[in-house]
């Protein structure tokens, strides 16, 4: 039982104790005064008779006559006179008749009419004893009346005590169930504070508990700050901040051979000709600065595209992955008349730009090799020229947008597609989930496409949150039939569609014990475009025990302080973060770090897309809770 409803068990049981108690004592109390008050009146009237009676002498007409006047005027349960000896010489007696009381009421709350005595006297001669009771029925109405007016005052009282407890409790309650919140946080991964409550114990509480989740944050932010220097030494350029070239290439191939993305798209090489001899003419530092400009330029569109990846290859060249089809000659002559402009102010500096299509399963090395001919194509041709080779196949092969909307709609609607089961295995080698991707077959006769296919056609066209609903209803069906625990991507688009998570909420419902073997994943990039969204996605899931994981993360993890608010239950790492680890002492420590920053606030910490076995025990030393990728369907037959 609940501590607020302790309270308010406690605070209705003093209103009623005291209003029953009050009760009691109130009718007690007027019960006996009603009783004295009869016993007075009793006394009284059996004075007052035997007065008139020792005046009348000894006619013992007139006595009964006054005797019976007597008893007629008054209500009487008795009047009776006797002898010493008992012998009685008048008596007249009554019954009760009917009390405007309930019987009940005069059942419980008995009033006893005490007999009034007085001495009849004849001269200096006793005649006789004189008793006289009268009939209690006034008091007994007096008594009920009185009961029901305190009985209304005890209620109103009561109401308005019940009214002032409510205020008093929700006061008191508010506090408290902040800091119940704010613990039921804690146990979700989620680090909140609570505004400092007036009541000093609850204050004392809230400002412990603030103190502890201020530390954890502190201490989040920097490990983050130390895993973001690690970072950078490890990936990044340390001159102008982009990747360097073998970090670059490792992105690329993750993103040439990964399920999602577009699966096609272009790769822009930029040449700073003469660096050599620049360096020369302007110095170190000019040459540093002139650098760091054109860094800063390679990370704007492309005519309307933005790039994904962008790297510093050697001294002089960098290039740009871009994962769209429509880039054009407008684009890139755009592009290197902006270098032309920004390189202005360096006198005799010029570029060259080269560009290829790339598909995925491409190798990264032909793609690079086929760019970098064009490159010295476009160097051969003189300052600030531009080449392109172009791959002869189809870029999507689906036709125009209407077309891909309606093939991804006939897909659902006749349910085409299915989920490809790749397992995710901890260091014993046990599944922990299966990760299920989506593949539609969008022509009844062509072939099952990945995500890198339909993905960005569904995110056109607007049908993405059909698909992610599609994709969750066959894992929910997929683990009825073997009981197995999967995890189903979703895309951030989604989340952003209104009525997409009640939906999804009815669907988890109706199948409960599915839902608890349920995992869903969302992108990074997700997390870093609206991490409300991502809180509210775990919010809603997690009464029916989904897990929520990010995926493909780590380049922009440990900037990311919202991980503390989102409450999600897995962190997994991408391809790129795993690869050429061995003898790579900076990679290594990064990786180690951010595994340790990871499950340091509660998050279990997977890699994805790990390739060679032998990386795998130094994967497992690292603490890494699970792997998926080639390595890991190996280790999993084994």
């Amino acid at each position: 039982m609940s501590l607020i409803r302790q309270v308010w068990l406690l605070v209705w049981g003093i209103i009623l104790l005291a209003s029953a108690g009050s009760m009691v004592v109130s009718v007690a109390t007027a019960r006996t005064y009603l009783e004295s008050q009869l016993a007075l009146k009793n006394n009284d009237n059996a004075q007052a008779l035997a007065l008139t009676l020792s005046q009348a002498g000894a006619d013992p007409s007139l006595a009964q006559l006054i005797m019976t006047a007597q008893f007629d005027t008054g209500s009487y349960r008795v009047v009776r006179l006797r002898r010493d000896d008992g012998t009685v010489l008048f008596e007249r007696t009554s019954t009760v008749g009917s009390i405007d009381a309930p019987d009940w009421f005069v059942r419980w709350v008995p009033i006893q009419s005490r007999t009034g005595v007085a001495q009849v006297t004849r001269g200096w001669n006793a005649v006789g004893v004189l008793e006289v009771e009268s009939l209690p029925v006034f008091a007994y109405e007096d008594l009920w009346r009185g009961t029901v007016s305190t009985a209304a005052w005890m209620l109103m009282l009561g109401v308005l005590a019940a009214a002032i407890s409510a205020v008093a409790v929700r006061r008191l309650s508010r506090p408290l169930e902040a800091l119940v919140r704010q613990a039921e946080a804690l146990t979700q991964r989620r680090f909140v504070t609570v505004e400092l409550p007036s009541t000093p114990e609850l204050r004392q509480v809230a400002v412990a508990m603030n103190g502890m989740v201020d530390r954890v944050r502190r201490q989040f932010l920097e490990q983050a700050d130390q895993l973001e220097l690690l970072r950078r030494q490890a990936h990044l350029d340390p001159l102008t901040g982009l990747l360097h070239r073998d970090q670059f290439l490792h992105q690329c191939e993750a993103e040439l051979s990964g399920e999602r993305g577009l699966g096609v798209g272009h790769l822009l090489m930029v040449r700073v000709l003469r660096l050599a001899e620049i360096n020369r003419q302007l110095g170190h530092a000019r040459t540093d600065e002139l650098l760091l400009e054109l860094a800063k330029s390679l990370h704007r569109s492309v005519g309307d595209v933005q790039p994904k990846v962008i790297g510093r290859l050697n001294g002089s060249d960098f290039a740009v992955l871009l994962d769209h089809v429509e880039v054009g000659s407008e684009a890139l002559a755009e592009s290197i008349g902006r270098l032309r402009d920004l390189l202005g102010p360096f006198p005799d500096v010029a570029v060259v730009l080269a560009d290829t299509t790339w598909r995925r399963g491409e190798s990264v090395h032909i793609v690079l090799a086929r760019v970098d001919a064009a490159l010295a194509r476009a160097e051969h041709r003189g300052d600030f020229s531009i080449e392109t080779t172009r791959d002869s196949r189809d870029a999507d092969g689906l036709g125009g947008e209407l077309s891909w909307r309606r093939g991804i709609l006939d897909a659902l609607a006749h349910q085409r597609l299915q989920l490809i089961d790749y397992p995710l295995v901890n260091p014993s080698g046990r599944v922990l989930h299966l990760e299920c991707p989506l593949r539609l077959q969008l022509s009844d006769a062509g072939p099952y496409l990945s995500a890198a296919v339909w993905l960005p056609l569904a995110l056109r066209t607007g049908v993405v949150s059909e698909v992610d609903e599609a994709a969750v209803r066959l894992g929910l069906e997929a683990i009825s039939k073997d009981g197995v625990r999967r995890s189903i991507h979703l895309s951030a688009q989604s989340l952003q569609v209104l009525g997409f998570l009640p939906r999804l909420r009815a669907l988890l419902a109706l199948r409960p014990a599915q839902a608890r073997l349920l995992a869903i994943e969302v992108d990074e990039a997700g997390l870093r475009r609206d991490p409300y969204a991502v809180a509210e996605l775990c919010r809603q899931l997690r009464p029916c025990g989904v897990q929520v994981g990010l995926e493909h993360a780590g380049q922009h993890l440990a900037a990311m302080g919202e991980l503390l608010d989102t409450g999600l239950d897995f962190v997994k790492l991408g391809a790129g973060a795993t690869l050429d680890l061995q003898g790579n002492d900076a990679r290594t420590a990064w990786l180690r770090g951010t595994v340790g920053m990871l499950k340091s606030v509660g998050v279990q910490a997977f890699a994805e897309g790990v390739v060679q076995t032998q990386d795998l025990q130094l994967l497992w030393s690292i603490g890494l809770d699970g792997v998926s990728g080639p390595a890991a369907t190996a280790a999993n037959r084994n």
